[in-house]
């Protein structure tokens, strides 16, 4: 019988051989999840949790590995968690759980809503999404306990949403093998049929990389430098990429590929100067990813040259942390952070950079289909580099113009822009950059900022999403405004000082009670009709109620409101506040038209001496308007789903008004209900929608 190789015993040795920490922890995570879980979810956690041990992850991502699935199976709490564990672990215990609760689809609307939390998640912490990887490469290498309709729809999330996640990361250990599993469920004869060609040349390469091998070695050996050298094969979906491209098998350059890695970056020149005066290079085929980077943090020296028996080679150079990082990604980060004197730590600090320009898309309400097929579109077709006057290097995507340039510069360059000068000559701002320009933008105080029309123009979604960002601030700070104006409308009718009301205590207290940060905050609420004045003022002065003309006597009329000592009068629901059965109502006496029924908290009803005392029977029997605010967090509109869930729970929508703040679609709809308990149970069906953030009754 077969040891098992997969155990906890050996988790903690493969941990032990690049992390120097107390490893009790994971002993106790692994109890835990043996508690609850049953075998087979044991061995798949036991397994995402060795593949993070192939990226050198840390130990709180390992541990969290182990627990995440407790919260999906509803087991353990995050408070019984925090028992037991650091609130760091818990915490990227707890945004693993959130990552595995989302419905994977390849349908554009559900990608997008994918890669938007996808964000969200690295916004709190990007091992979380490390995590999320390892155990895609788990459900992938188990791919075939599917059925083949639903592996298919797996390998076709692996290939297109999370491989270029963990390309973007720099950790190609994992992408190159879900890309390999992906295409093997995918294309099972190409993948395959590429297998086959592999195994029928491998003596054959073999021998080739083992002679070519030791004429590098003598080379070096012969210079007194110290290296690592290794022979690399190619992936199998990288080779399926060439030969869809129309590239014939034995015209593929680097199936025969040599790694040589050194102690520092100076060495890796030295070394590809012996490499070309023994091996006689392809012209064009040299990069420099060392002075140039790639956007992930990606550095290393490519050159292909003829080396024995007159075989193409690609000979790749770099430092050892170069490496460490081109494996594993941001990884390598923890793995030398104790070190750092080893080697620069740029290429790590150049990817921490790519994290931080994700997060701003995201605060810049990224519109996430279109980072979708910018991610497709940077691996399809790759980056340019270009310069600034100074000679900074500037990485931007195929297809990038000025104002992409400027923007990436800095925002204030961007919105000051007034025209752009390209190798020494002005070009309109819709010119497509190539390799190698050196870019010059001009810049006015006088500017008037960016102009809508630019979003036609530029290239980077980031660049979008700035221009989008202005014209969004300018309308955010007319909302504030409004809201400020109408609260102090507001305060002047009631006769209420507002230097007297927005004491600091009362503002604390405001605050505090409506979870706003500020007085911004505050008026922008107010402004959105998220909160009435007159909800604010009430805060400071809850005893400030209608005064109501009492009578003893109470007549029963045969409608579903009582008035007090009348019968058989007119009465009518006010259309400022729309009252609906349970609510507290007064009764306004109107000179021409009977009883007008007001909710208590209606501002047009404080204070005055034609008040009645009215109540709602305890039956009633009629329908009445009131109206709802809807906030999504969408910029898709998603009226028509709207729609079909309030008709399903028999409404009859009355109106329907969409607004876009902040690039979000938000609605007010109007129709008839029955009283309180039918409006709550409404409101609680929307908020089941993963796109409503929010859902109240709006009084006017």
């Amino acid at each position: 019988m077969t040891k098992e190789k997969n155990t906890i015993e050996n988790l903690i040795i493969e941990v032990k051989k690049y992390l120097q920490v107390d490893t009790k922890v994971l002993l106790d995570a692994y109890e835990l999840s043996k508690k609850y879980l049953d075998s087979k979810l044991e061995k798949e956690t036991l397994e995402t949790a060795f593949i993070l041990t192939t990226v050198y992850a840390d130990i709180e991502t390992i541990t969290a590995s182990l627990l995440y699935k407790l919260l999906s199976l509803e087991k353990v709490s995050e408070k019984d968690l925090l028992k037991y564990f650091d609130e760091s672990i818990v915490k990227i215990t707890k945004g693993a759980f959130k990552l595995a609760q989302i419905i994977y689809s390849t349908e554009n609307e559900y990608l997008i809503e994918y890669y938007k939390k996808i964000i969200v998640g690295m916004t709190e912490d990007v091992r979380v999404i490390m995590i999320n990887l390892a155990s895609r490469v788990t459900l992938m290498r188990n791919i075939n306990e599917f059925k083949p309709t639903i592996a298919k729809k797996l390998a076709k999330e692996s290939l297109e949403i999370v491989a270029p996640i963990a390309h973007h990361l720099g950790i190609y250990k994992l992408k190159s093998e879900l890309e390999d599993l992906s295409l093997k469920t995918l294309k099972p004869e190409v993948y395959n049929d590429i297998v086959e060609k592999l195994n029928s040349t491998k003596n054959e390469r073999d021998n080739l990389i083992k002679k070519m091998t030791i004429e590098v070695k003598e080379l070096l050996d012969s210079h007194g430098i110290n290296y690592e050298i290794k022979g690399r094969s190619k992936s199998i979906y990288s080779i399926y990429n060439k030969l869809d491209k129309g590239r014939k098998f034995n015209d593929i350059y680097d199936l025969f590929a040599l790694r040589i890695m050194v102690s520092d970056e100076s060495l890796c020149y030295l070394v590809l100067g012996l490499i070309h005066s023994k091996f006689r290079p392809i012209p064009k085929r040299f990069k420099d990813f060392i002075a140039m980077p790639k956007s992930n943090g990606y550095r290393s020296l490519h050159t292909t040259v003829f080396g024995v028996d007159n075989t193409l080679f690609e000979i790749q150079i770099r430092t050892f942390l170069m490496n460490e990082v081109a494996e594993n990604g941001l990884a390598a980060h923890w793995s030398y952070k104790e070190n750092r004197k080893a080697d620069n730590l740029s290429s790590t600090d150049q990817k921490l950079e790519f994290f931080k320009t994700v997060i701003d898309n995201y605060q810049n309400k990224v519109d996430t289909g279109e980072v979708i097929e910018e991610i497709k579109d940077t691996k399809m077709h790759g980056n340019i580099y270009v310069f600034t006057p100074k000679g900074d290097v500037i990485e931007l995507p195929h297809g990038a113009t000025p104002i992409d340039f400027a923007y990436r510069v800095h925002t204030k360059v961007g919105e000051s822009m007034v025209g752009a000068i390209v190798n020494n000559e002005i070009v309109p701002l819709n010119y497509v950059l190539e390799d190698n320009d050196v870019v010059k933008i001009n810049t006015s105080k006088q500017s008037t900022g960016p102009k809508l029309s630019w979003l036609k123009i530029a290239k980077l979604t980031q660049t979008k999403n700035k221009i989008k960002s202005y014209f969004q601030k300018e309308r955010k700070d007319e909302i504030i405004k409004y809201g400020e104006n109408s609260l102090d409308s507001y305060l002047r009718k009631k006769h209420i000082s507002k230097k007297e009301f927005l004491t600091e205590d009362n503002v604390s207290k405001i605050l505090k009670e409506l979870k706003c940060k500020d007085l911004t905050e505050l008026y922008l609420n107010i402004g959105n009709n998220k909160y009435t004045p007159h909800n604010i003022v009430s805060l400071i002065y809850p005893n400030e109620t209608p005064k109501i003309l009492k009578k003893e006597i109470i007549i029963k009329n045969n409608r579903d409101i009582n008035v007090a000592g009348i019968d058989n009068i007119k009465v009518n629901i006010a259309s400022c506040c729309n009252p609906i059965p349970g609510d507290k109502i007064v009764g306004f006496i109107t000179k021409n038209n009977g009883i007008t029924v007001h909710n208590v908290e209606c501002f047009n009803v404080r204070d005055n001496d034609r008040l009645i005392d009215v109540k709602w029977q305890d039956e009633t029997n009629g329908k009445y308007l009131t109206k709802i605010r809807i906030l999504t967090n969408s910029s898709t509109s998603y009226l028509g789903d709207l729609i079909n869930k309030l008709t399903s729970l028999g409404l009859v929508i009355n109106n329907i008004r969409t607004s876009i703040i902040d690039m979000k679609y938000n609605f007010e709809i109007s129709f008839r209900v029955s009283g309180i308990k039918e409006i709550d149970n409404i409101i609680k069906s929307l908020m089941k929608l993963g796109y409503v953030t929010d859902v109240w009754r709006v009084f006017k």
